[in-house]
């Protein structure tokens, strides 16, 4: 086997949008990430609510068909 030609696995702290931050294992020593598991409707149970409409509406909507 070839030596010397993996990278370096360093501990890294991840930090979420939110301020969450946890560390993991990487070959960066440090991840921004946009939704973690603290954040994430999946894990936490909550949606926000967003109120559209659906594509047939809207499209009837743009082009004035009834």
């Amino acid at each position: 086997m070839k030596q010397d030609i993996h990278p370096k696995y360093y501990t890294a702290t991840v930090t979420c949008a939110c301020g969450n931050s946890f560390e993991t294992g990487s070959t960066s020593k440090e991840l921004k990430v946009e939704i973690c598991s603290q954040c994430h409707p999946f894990f936490t149970g909550k949606q926000r609510t967003v109120f559209t409409k659906g594509r047939v509406e809207q499209f009837k909507t743009k082009y004035g068909l009834s």
